[in-house]
């Protein structure tokens, strides 16, 4: 084939992998059973080898599949045998961590975990955490604008990135590294591509912005009754803690069983018979203070009937032992065959009332077999997780239209964020009006003329 001889003389064989080499990759990394479809796989080393390829590609009118850390949730990471895959693996370095600038400036492939020992070893913090942190690469993030678990305090992935280094689908680079947080110097480019999946240009390197790292860290397991409870009792620890408030996690009566149950490595920090279990987090600078305030707070708010029940984690043992129970969501995509994932936003205060209404309708649905529930409740980021007895096509419509059925009637999203890709195309139209996903399009022409970038995710033109 022409283009694989192009791209081996300009790449190198050892860049252009082929045959079986194609076929020990796998999509996504809950099936790696399964081997990856596509005309070759790319592994550049480097922005130029990006460029590269992308000018090659374009040429030849060539779709291109761009792979991370293949824990996407949309179906973003699927291809066809007449694809070409980008995979960022080897763009792997960490190029600088500035502690004057608190900045890390990082190829598209590492690995978000790494982003955070790296800053740790600084004595600083990149906040971004979430359960597939051992695997997500830092492109992929970006592309997707990830959340996860501190987004009340720090925000999006969006809110820390910088600068970006991103290759258009010509081969065109795009290349803003700067280190510095207002730049008020016309259309905040960078913002375009945070988020866009993939389907503008691929992300190869970026300026993270990083944070002091907190000296005191807070937790409790708290059990409530009432949904009204659950907000007011986040009301009352933000309040109360003075902006140091960094995670609010809650997690529904039955999900909480199984992330302590018999299948689980994980034991119950309370008994199982409350409504909700709310997993709260303080960032602090001085532990026994904020410790002793932490502390305080929770006894008063069992006085005041917010709450039923609670546990402070009192060491580093106890605070690895109450987070893994809220990430090690494997626990319930294990017993729920033909895992189906959401995760939409809702106005806080809907949220209970939403998510019963959901539930109950799923329920008459003979083919689901369980129903997880759980999310970053003070961002409005809801989780479902739904087993059910079969994967068919009628039935994934049938859960899916009861899920989003009625997210634009209280001005909710879809995807909070685990994007849209292939996987939710089809109900993009609950979040965004028909001229938002017009001007989706127009955006995608202009940058993407031959529409060979991520083809299909997020919109079809």
């Amino acid at each position: 084939m022409p283009i694989i001889q192009q791209l081996t003389t300009q790449l190198g064989t050892e860049k252009v992998l082929l045959g079986e080499a194609i076929s020990k990759r796998y999509h996504h990394i809950w099936y790696m059973h399964i081997p990856l479809k596509a005309k070759a796989v790319i592994v550049p080393t480097s922005t130029e080898d990006v460029a590269t390829t992308l000018q090659i590609c374009y040429e030849h009118g060539q779709e291109v599949v761009v792979h991370g850390g293949l824990t996407n949730l949309v179906g973003s990471t699927q291809s066809t045998e007449n694809q070409i895959i980008i995979s960022t693996e080897k763009l792997n370095t960490i190029q600088e961590v500035d502690v004057n600038s608190r900045t890390m400036t990082v190829q598209a492939g590492v690995i978000l975990e790494q982003i955070q020992q790296s800053a740790k070893a600084n004595d600083l913090q990149f906040p971004l955490n979430f359960g597939a942190k051992g695997s997500a690469q830092i492109g992929g993030i970006i592309a997707t604008n990830a959340g996860g678990l501190r987004v009340l305090k720090y925000g999006m992935t969006r809110q820390q990135i910088l600068g970006l280094e991103v290759v258009l689908a010509d081969g065109t680079v795009l290349s803003n590294l700067k280190k510095i947080i207002k730049d008020n110097s016309g259309y905040d480019l960078k913002q375009l591509f945070i988020g866009s999946e993939g389907t503008l240009g691929v992300v190869t390197r970026a300026v993270l912005r990083l944070n002091e790292m907190p000296k005191s860290r807070c937790s409790a397991w708290v059990g409530i009754d009432g949904y009204k409870n659950v907000v007011a009792f986040l009301k009352y620890m933000d309040r109360g803690l003075g902006g140091t408030l960094s995670a609010y996690e809650l997690v529904w009566q039955d999900t909480f069983q199984t992330m302590t149950g018999e299948t689980s490595t994980t034991k119950p920090p309370l008994p199982l018979d409350y409504q909700y279990y709310v997993l709260t987090e303080s960032l602090g600078s001085d532990q026994s203070r904020d410790a002793a305030t932490f502390q305080s707070l929770l006894e008063s708010a069992l006085e005041k009937g917010l709450i039923k029940d609670g546990v402070v984690a009192d060491n580093s043992t106890d605070l690895r032992w109450f987070w893994q129970i809220r990430e090690d969501v494997r626990v319930l995509s294990a017993i729920a065959d033909h895992d189906h994932h959401f995760d939409i936003s809702l106005p806080i205060p809907l949220i209970g009332q939403y998510v019963e209404d959901a539930r109950a309708e799923l329920q008459k649905i003979p083919e689901v077999k369980e129903i997880f529930n759980f999310g970053h409740v003070a961002d409005g980021n809801i989780h479902f997780i739904i087993g059910k007895k079969n994967d068919s096509a009628e039935l994934t419509k049938r859960i899916n239209d009861i899920v989003y059925e009625k997210i634009a009637a209280v001005n909710g999203s879809v995807s909070a964020e685990h994007g849209i890709g292939l996987d939710k195309k089809a109900y993009l139209h609950h979040s965004r009006s028909k001229a938002e996903i017009e001007l989706m399009k127009t955006i995608k022409r202009t940058l993407d003329t031959k529409n060979i970038l991520n083809p299909g995710r997020i919109i079809d033109l």
